[in-house]
């Protein structure tokens, strides 16, 4: 029986999958009169994107496609997205209004600014860090449950912050009024990848310029597996 490849520290090469489609059919669930599919899984695993752990995918994928990155990053990763050009970026989410009734809008406050990372040999860092170049803090800014519309890509704002300037809070949470100190207005979306690219601290010489080569060395460092960010 064919295993999957390992090194010389017995550690097994993850294959690498295609992409699902959400046609594709579960085997043993039902029959073939009524697949089970795995687009009813996505449907029954995320139903309600106001969701707190599914907003802050939905606001990665957005600052993904913004940013026209090649590829999505792994959960481990020590940060959100990989330009082609070796950008990290780290996106936090936050909203008024949560899937849950409420009394007025939620406080705004993004949490988990710094993360423990780990290497492929096991081996996890003592403290917490700064893993990414840029910080992207999206704000859905709906206030009223009537008016909330997740696909309503109007409804964000972005506030963009290079990274040594989070670094110099040493705190692991961030209010509005600091972000509103720190940038100023927030963009839109369709100004969002241009911001991105303003904020890079590389071209300011503040963090060294990424050569082609380093890119797969900004892997190196990943989450802790179970530790959100």
């Amino acid at each position: 029986m064919e295993t999957n490849p390992g090194d010389a520290l017995g550690r097994r090469t993850a294959p690498a999958l295609e992409a699902l489609r959400g046609d594709e059919v579960f085997t043993g669930v039902s029959g073939p009169a009524n697949p089970v599919t795995v687009l009813d899984f996505w449907q029954y695993a995320m139903p309600d994107l106001r969701t707190n752990t599914t907003r802050g995918l939905l606001a990665e994928f957005l600052v993904h496609r913004a940013l026209g990155a090649p590829v999505r990053n792994a959960e481990w990763e020590s940060f959100d997205i990989l330009t082609g050009d070796g950008l990290r970026v780290e996106v936090k989410a936050s909203a008024y209004v949560q899937a849950w009734d409420q009394r007025g809008p939620s406080a705004i406050r993004f949490a988990r600014l710094r993360g423990r990372t780990w290497t492929a040999s096991g081996s996890v860092a003592v403290r917490p860090t700064f893993n990414a170049d840029v910080y992207v803090f999206a704000l859905h800014t709906a206030a009223d449950h009537a008016v909330y519309d997740p696909l309503d890509v109007s409804q964000w704002s972005f506030y963009v912050v290079p990274a040594p300037h989070i670094a110099a809070l040493a705190q692991d949470s961030v209010g509005l009024a600091t972000l509103n100190g720190l940038v100023g207005t927030p963009v839109p979306f369709e100004a969002l990848a241009a911001r991105v690219r303003s904020a890079d601290p590389r071209r300011a010489g503040e963090l060294d310029e990424a050569a082609p080569e380093s890119v797969p060395a900004a892997r190196v460092g990943a989450k802790v597996p179970g530790e959100k960010a």
